[in-house]
């Protein structure tokens, strides 16, 4: 025995699956024209379910050419049969597309209801007036004809499928509440219709019912993704399938953020709280059956039919705290606002009893804790009425004072963050309100129900595109993105424009974050572009694309985007640039810079840019005004800031000239060096704006400004290694006289040289001595005579740093590294707005 059970062990059989029922809803848009009814039907034909139930919408766009038919006949207006006509004609060449050979009885059947509805067209031409039933019945036809038209296409194609007309089962009644299902009456009508009707596949029409008079109704707007709901609780479904023209549910809209990310899982309580802000998603009356039944809703695409859309269910995977976002526009703010308020019991009530009788609808409820006002959020359109409303109920009020005011203010939005995940999760409001703030968007009302799930802010809605940028951005949902603009591309500005285009793929796939180029300008031209530059920005900007540059036009364009947050990044030298950036930081646009004319410039300019930033919140950074890409101006702060003070300033701050006298030993003409500078571009243009050393004077009042000293460029003295007779030439004549500094230079470095010095460029700022920058002799073992070529050098002495100065020395000219430094200020610029680095 032993042997035979060894030789034939028992298998045991794999478990047979459960027969699956699935309800499939398809929308207008699956439902378009004949090619559009071939896809859905193999759509269909491809999956093998026990039992399959299509719902159908009707053909896309003809529910409202159907109403517009019914109002003109109404009317009597001469064109309401061209209108019959068109809608005939359309579902007849779709029938004939669709079936061919086969097409002859369904267009029978077609022509049958339409000789119909033009009877009863014609009557409502005779009697003048749209009776509700009969514009009921007239707007239903649209499902119907198309469930016909899918349900026979199927049978053409050999398939054993029944048509459902939903007004032979499905009872609904119609109260305050919207539309309730008398689901024992319809169960046991359809029980009677599948008794005589057993087929494994069944196309349901969508939107049409009964009334319990057995009236031909309607279920209203969405009605058809009501149906599908409701047939799948009636076919005791495993699950309901809606086909739309996207792939699933967004996290917010991608009209307004392309960057949206599509959501695999959604609860049944975040898609109701989604779909009540007008979030494209399902609407929550088409959720009601499934809720009650635990039933699986997914939405799917038609177009997309392999991708695996959206599951909502009772519960959700979660990755974060906000799901989505929604934007909800054309609202209005109305506000009760008094004394007599406070402590007054029923205020609240005798509010929204006044917007009931006003038919008012309340989309938002707030009230601070003082009860000194209570203000709604509600639409636009009921705006004025449900003012006049609260005027008429606070009438005695107002009167005698207790009430001050009712103030409406209309163009409103709300912004809706969504997430099962938010509750009893510390921050989330305060992440949502900090995204808000960065963005420069001001909120007006706040909700937030006890069950954490909805935070709901109300806004102007001139900032509502980005607000929505702003925080899906701020929860990670997609990058924090800036409309950047470049001012100034020369040897800087040209090698940061190529910095930032090859860093942007890693940081948008690292730091999430989106540096959008959408805007240079030079001193003469400028080039604007919508969606952002892409590639290398030169070619377009040279080309006729380009137009004369306006400032004006140029910050217009970088705020019109709307984007979360502005940027202008300014390469030029130019003061004419820097007296904008008071306003430019005013309005909450950065700015980050290597131009010290702000830095260094009149002390009144300087004090408005600071005052500005410090109001708006918007970040100005110059990190590279001085020493280039050195931590000079950070590292100060950072002394500042935690409390130390700073006695002493000495350092080389020009690149350019660190470099001339560390070359400069005799060997060769001190002019030569000048000469082979400039072709290395270590120099400016103008070599004299090195050699003047007001450059090097600029730095030091920087710096003394951010040690807390007011001090102007006037305050320092300043040697020029530029002759008098030199100063007023021409570049070119400049160059070709520069041998005349030769002879002055040569004595002073001979002179040093006898005392065993060198001469090094230092600009000095001490406790006693008037600050100074010049040439000086130091001893060749100082720190500042054994630097490599182009180092820069600051020395900070402190009341910590007092016996041990503090150095900061590293390289500090060559367009490369000054890009450098103003880089690292833009992404400690977006780090500060909640990117990712």
């Amino acid at each position: 025995m032993s042997s035979v059970a060894a030789a034939n062990p028992v298998v045991a059989e794999a478990p047979v699956a459960a027969p699956r029922t699935l309800v499939h809803k398809f929308g207008g848009t699956s439902l378009a024209d004949a090619d559009r009814y071939r896809h859905v039907a193999q759509l269909l034909l491809a999956r093998d379910e026990h039992m399959q139930v299509a719902v159908v919408s009707a053909m896309k766009g003809v529910t409202d050419a159907l109403i517009t038919l019914a109002e003109r006949a109404a009317c009597n207006q001469a064109d309401w049969r061209d209108h019959w006509h068109d809608i005939r004609a359309r579902h007849g060449a779709a029938a004939a597309s669709l079936l061919g050979e086969h097409a002859g009885a369904t267009v029978e059947w077609l022509d049958a209801r339409f000789d119909h509805l033009a009877e009863i067209l014609g009557a409502l031409a005779v009697i003048g007036e749209l009776p509700r039933e009969v514009r009921d019945r007239v707007q239903g036809l649209g499902e119907v004809f198309s469930a016909h038209l899918l349900g026979h296409h199927l049978q053409a194609l050999g398939e054993d499928c029944a048509v459902l007309d939903a007004r032979e089962v499905l009872v609904v009644g119609h109260g305050e509440l919207g539309v309730d299902v008398d689901w024992a009456l319809s169960a046991q009508r359809l029980a009677t219709w599948r008794r005589q009707h057993p087929q494994k596949r069944v196309v349901v029409t969508g939107f049409v019912a009964r009334d319990r008079d057995d009236h031909v109704t309607t279920l209203g707007r969405n009605g058809s993704d009501f149906s599908g709901a409701i047939f799948a609780a009636l076919f005791n479904a495993d699950e309901l399938h809606i086909w739309t023209d996207v792939d699933g549910v967004l996290s917010a809209d991608p009209r307004i953020v392309p960057e949206a990310v599509q959501l695999g899982t959604l609860s049944y309580d975040e898609a109701c709280e989604l779909a009540y802000f007008g979030a494209k998603v399902v609407h929550p009356q088409t959720m009601s059956p499934a809720i009650a039944r635990g039933l699986p809703i997914i939405i799917r695409n038609t177009f997309h039919p392999d991708h695996p859309g959206t599951r909502i269910t009772a519960s959700s995977a979660s990755s974060g705290p906000i799901k989505g976002l929604t934007l909800s526009p054309d609202l209005a703010v109305l506000n009760l606002e008094g004394t007599g308020l406070i402590g007054v019991p029923g205020t609240a009530e005798r509010v929204f009893a006044a917007l009931r009788n006003a038919q008012v609808s309340v989309v938002m409820i707030s009230q601070g804790s003082s009860e000194h006002s209570i203000c709604c959020v509600i639409k636009q359109a009921e705006s004025t009425r449900a003012r006049d409303s609260l005027l008429q109920a606070f009438a005695h009020e107002l009167a005698l004072g207790q009430v001050q005011r009712v103030q409406l203010t209309p163009g409103i939005s709300v912004l809706a963050a969504v997430g099962d995940g938010m509750a009893g999760q510390p921050g989330v409001a305060a992440r949502l309100f900090e995204s808000l703030g960065r963005a420069q968007v001001n909120i007006l009302a706040i909700a937030q129900g006890s069950s954490e799930r909805n935070i709901s802010v109300a806004i102007d809605s001139h900032d509502a595109t980005k607000a929505l940028r702003a925080a899906h951005a701020g929860f990670w949902l997609s990058p924090q993105t800036f409309s950047v603009g470049v001012i100034g591309p020369g040897n800087v500005g040209a090698a940061l424009l190529q910095q930032l285009r090859l860093a942007q793929p890693q940081l948008l796939a690292k730091a999430r974050l989106d540096l959008r180029l959408r805007a240079v300008a030079s001193r003469s031209r400028m080039l604007l572009d919508q969606r952002g530059l892409q590639d290398d920005w030169k070619p377009a900007f040279d080309s006729a694309a380009s137009q004369p540059a306006d400032l004006e036009r140029f910050t217009a364009h970088l705020l019109s985007a709307r984007l979360p947050h502005s940027l202008i990044i300014d390469c030029s030298g130019s003061s004419e640039v820097a007296d904008h950036y008071a306003a430019w930081l005013a309005a909450g646009i950065h700015v980050v810079t290597p131009n010290k004319q702000a830095g260094a410039g009149p002390l009144d300019r300087y004090q408005a840019i600071h005052a500005a930033a410090q109001g708006s919140g918007a970040r100005f950074r110059y990190e590279a005004t001085v020493g280039a890409g050195l931590p000079v101006i950070t590292t100060l702060r950072d002394l500042v800031d935690t409390g130390d003070e700073v006695t002493a300033i000495a350092g080389i701050f020009s690149g350019t000239l660190a470099w001339l006298f560390n070359k400069y030993d005799g060997s060769v003409p001190f002019s030569a060096l000048v000469t082979q500078a400039r072709a290395m571009v270590y120099t400016e243009p103008d070599p004299r704006d090195d050699l003047s050393g007001v450059d090097v004077a600029r730095k030091l009042v920087i710096l003394a400004r951010e040690a807390g000293r007011e001090l102007s460029l006037q305050d320092v003295s300043v040697e020029s290694l530029v002759p008098a007779s030199l100063r007023q030439n021409s570049v070119e004549a400049f160059m070709d006289q520069l041998s005349r500094m030769d002879a002055a230079l040569a004595r002073r470095l001979a002179g040093a040289r006898s005392r065993g010095n060198v001469l090094r460029y230092v600009a000095q700022l001490s406790p006693t001595l008037a600050p100074s920058v010049g040439l000086v002799e130091l001893p060749a073992d100082h720190a500042f005579a054994n630097l490599r070529l182009t180092d820069n050098v600051v020395q900070f002495t402190t009341r910590r740093y007092c016996d041990n100065p503090l150095v900061v020395q590293g390289p500090g000219a060559g367009p490369e590294v000054t890009a450098a430094g103003v880089f690292a200020d833009v992404l400690r610029v977006a780090a500060g707005e909640g990117a990712r680095l």
